[in-house]
């Protein structure tokens, strides 16, 4: 018994340093392979959760927009422009006691890069361009109307992924002369 327990003891041998190391170069490949996999989800969803807020942020700038816009008594310049003035009567949401004035306006933040203030507070960021507002006047046939263009991308280098927001509002508060 004791013989044959030297025998199994001498039989075993370990691994040796090349076995070692091709284990380890292997298993330095698949953690490598799985880490690029990982860090490119991450980024992808980094770009993604980026691409959503700005889309977000320039829906719920139009949509504040709508609501000041269709109470407005007025809305400055005319034509297509960078910026507009919308003048908002007593008793419109978000005006005080007394007329007030509203200003939206774009703001180059880098290359192809602007971003939409409302009074100088930033509203929406990844704008594509700088003019976004075209306001029409009223005529005998139709109320003043303002075209609120609003072309967002995340990435502006890379212009296939243009995400757009055209709303046409209208003044209720204008008159049709």
């Amino acid at each position: 018994m004791i013989t044959r327990l030297r025998r199994l003891l001498a039989d075993e041998r370990g691994y040796t340093l090349i076995e070692l190391l091709q284990v380890t170069v292997i298993l330095g490949v698949i953690m490598g392979a799985l880490t690029t996999v990982f860090v490119r989800a991450m980024n992808a969803e980094l770009e993604m959760n980026k691409r959503f807020t700005s889309q977000q942020e320039a829906r719920i700038a139009v949509d504040k927009m709508r609501r000041e816009v269709h109470c407005a008594r007025l809305v400055s310049p005319a034509g297509a422009s960078a910026s507009i003035t919308v003048t908002l009567p007593v008793g419109c949401p978000g005006a005080p006691s007394a007329e007030t004035t509203v200003v939206y306006a774009t703001q180059l933040v880098s290359t192809n890069r602007y971003k939409l203030n409302r009074n100088s507070v930033r509203v929406a960021d990844y704008i594509t361009t700088s003019s976004v507002f075209t306001y029409t006047a009223q005529s005998t046939s139709s109320l003043a109307k303002l075209n609120v263009n609003l072309p967002v991308n995340s990435k502006p280098a890379e212009t296939g992924k243009t995400w757009r927001l055209n709303a046409d509002i209208v003044l209720r508060n204008s008159t049709r002369s």
